[in-house]
């Protein structure tokens, strides 16, 4: 069984795991230095570290790997500890990293004007796999976005019906007016998207959420979105708020716990969307 080839199906079914690895090695031990063990988000494992008692701590280090989505360093002593004595081994040590899998982090970005393009483009570069849709074909196409995972043109409501966000999905709403922006918000607060932005002032959120609200549409789901989007670092041009808004994706993608506060005190600059 191929580790590597495990790896990509599994962050092509969009799903985690956890990757250890024997990085140094002393003296005799059970296996070897580069073995590798994946370990899947359903305890399942692929390959092998040497098993015994060592590879179960590693298994329950994995575990924790997954959850947390930061890696670990393990040291292993098998001269000092009886419990790694299974009769195999002739006495050393060893070091194991266990570094998170992921999922690629997809961002689909609603609006295809000038902020959509710069976030298209700062997206990009920070890893994000980003989709694009518009319903004006003018703007949402190939030439404007060349690298794009998929480019759509299609009316909101049609674009959202085919589409079917997971928790590592990123959505993104600038669209150019305050009616599409909430056709795409009533969808979107629906979904398992582990992140939705809508840029815009705080008084245009609140205006959306009242609204909604009205609808039927339950508070706690609209309380999840980030409204206005991105990190308050004071961003006017659509590069600005670009940057703004893909630092924050960052910082949740990377689980930080005190990241800088949403723009929430202020208004975003109502740049041309």
């Amino acid at each position: 069984m191929d580790v590597f080839e495990e790896i990509v199906g599994l962050r092509r079914a969009g799903r985690k795991g956890a990757l250890a690895t024997i990085v140094a090695v002393r003296g005799s031990i059970p296996s070897f230095q580069t073995a590798k063990m994946l370990v899947r988000d359903d305890g399942s494992i692929a390959g092998t570290i040497g098993g015994g008692c060592v590879e179960a701590e590693v298994w329950e280090a994995a575990r924790e790997v997954i959850a947390a989505g930061k890696p670990r360093t393990l040291r292993f002593d098998l001269n000092q500890n009886p419990k790694y004595d299974t009769g195999l081994v002739c006495g050393g040590s060893l070091e194991i990293f266990i570094e998170p899998v992921e999922p690629p982090a997809r961002l689909t970005i609603f609006g295809a004007g000038h902020v959509g393009q710069a976030l298209y483009r700062a997206a990009a570069n920070a890893g994000f796999e980003v989709g694009v849709v518009d319903d004006r074909e003018a703007y949402a196409n190939r030439e404007r976005f060349p690298e794009a995972r998929e480019v759509i043109a299609a009316p909101y409501e049609q674009a959202c019906a085919g589409l079917t966000p997971g928790e590592h999905d990123y959505l993104l709403i600038v669209t150019r007016g305050h009616h599409d922006d909430m056709r795409v918000l009533r969808w979107a607060v629906g979904t398992a998207a582990g992140y939705i932005g809508m840029v815009g002032s705080r008084r245009k959120a609140i205006s959306i959420a009242k609204e909604l609200t009205a609808e039927g549409i339950p508070a706690e789901w609209l309380e999840r979105v980030h409204s206005p989007a991105g990190l308050a670092i004071g961003s006017v041009t659509p590069e600005e708020i670009a940057v703004s808004i893909v630092a924050e994706m960052i910082a949740l993608r990377r689980k930080v716990e005190t990241p800088l506060p949403h723009l929430s005190r202020g208004e975003h600059a109502p740049a041309a969307k």
